[in-house]
């Protein structure tokens, strides 16, 4: 498998000319905006720009030990001391000076970035609102992937949803919730993935709740399964179902609604159409379910990619900046509908022209047919099939 600090001398290639690609997306927002510089921050943006490295050493937080600093002329990688003996040589084999900072040193990093941008906050582009402005920009020009992204999600998505479906396939009925979402852990970090958001509910708790969250409660008859994994600042989300046996006929219903509506919202996304036309249909494929406004009981999900949800608006958030914006080749999309009741469908997918492909795809789980596509279904763990 593929790292980030032990890539092939074709692999070193592919990710420099990744990285000039995005700098020069950088740099053509600091030319619209007539900023100065660009000061990324958060480990999404840092590990969008260097092709993937990232720096988890406080799992969950946003910030990233790493800062990188682009201007018209020059790109900078700023750390502390601690990090720059193991983040100089993956720097420099994409091409990129590293600079050190004392980590004891007050806002050590922030004044570096300020000396190199050579300029103020509201001439600097940022992802962190303290040092400049148009954050919303810099998440704009991430969200069509580059073919090199799009097969690393593709290679993310799939180990994601094999570490969970395998997780699903190893329940027996009185197992411990707390275990069934272990082995999924266990199962996402041995292929150095993060499982950043992982939970295992059942029975009861997955009918009354959203987020059933374990407990350490044993499951007997029904268990939901939900994973976003993320490797290399990239992230991938699914949903998967099992059962001891057919599905209690509320459960069934529930979940023919959510996929219902999923299928509505997946013809939706076509390339060149806008968040917002995906929305209304979106909120129209709720009423039709019997359902109406129903979107407004749980988040719906939407484009993925280096943060779980890039952005997020609903159908009532027509000024929203993402409103308008229209869907593009290289779009990650991980739509989420959910009805009472224990109802819910997601997987995460790429939009090109001629395709719309789900990553998050083992080929070996049972499935229906919805709108012409082949969606998951519960499994029933006796038989391997359909429950």
């Amino acid at each position: 498998m593929e790292t980030v600090f032990a890539r092939t001398e074709h692999l070193e290639a592919v990710a420099r000319a990744e990285v000039e690609a995005k700098i020069a997306r950088v740099r053509e927002v600091l030319a619209t905006r007539n900023a100065q510089a660009a000061v990324l921050t958060q480990s999404g943006s840092v590990a969008w720009l260097t092709a993937g490295i990232t720096n988890p050493i406080e799992r969950g937080n946003p910030s990233s030990p790493l800062w990188i600093v682009v201007t018209a002329d020059e790109v900078t990688g700023l750390t502390t001391n601690v990090e720059l003996p193991r983040l100089r040589e993956p720097l420099a084999a994409l091409g990129l000076p590293l600079e050190g900072i004392a980590w004891y040193q007050p806002d050590g990093l922030a004044t570096a970035a300020a000396e190199l941008a050579g300029s103020t906050h509201d001439d600097i582009v940022s992802d962190d609102e303290s040092l400049g402005v148009a954050a919303d920009a810099l998440v704009a020009i991430r969200l069509s992937l580059l073919p090199s992204e799009r097969e690393r999600l593709a290679t993310l998505g799939r180990d994601a949803v094999v570490a969970l479906e395998n997780s699903l396939r190893s329940w027996q009925p009185g197992e411990c919730d707390f275990d069934v979402q272990a082995r999924a852990a266990e199962r996402l970090e041995r292929v150095g993935s993060l499982g950043v958001c992982l939970f295992v509910g059942g029975d009861e708790r997955v009918e009354r709740f959203r987020h059933p969250l374990p407990v350490g409660a044993p499951i007997e008859r029904l268990v939901m399964a939900v994973v976003v994994a993320e490797r290399g600042g990239l992230h991938a989300a699914a949903t998967r179902f099992a059962s001891a046996g057919r599905l209690p006929e509320n459960v069934a219903t529930a979940q023919a609604a959510a996929l219902a509506i999923e299928g509505v919202v997946l013809d939706a996304c076509r390339v060149g159409s806008t968040y917002g036309d995906v929305l209304h249909a979106l909120e129209r494929a709720y009423a039709a379910a019997g359902h109406a406004d129903a979107w407004r009981d749980h988040y719906q999900g939407g484009p993925i990619g280096y943060r779980q949800r890039e952005f997020e608006i609903v159908p009532t958030q027509t000024t929203s900046v993402w409103y308008d914006t229209p869907l593009a080749k290289g779009h990650a999309l991980a739509w989420n509908p959910s009805v009472a009741g224990g109802g819910k469908s997601e997987d995460t997918f790429l939009l090109s022209d001629g395709e719309f492909r789900q990553v998050t795809d083992s080929g070996d789980w049972p499935t229906v047919e919805i709108s012409g596509r082949a969606r998951a279904a519960a499994l029933d763990i006796a038989t391997g099939e359909e429950a």
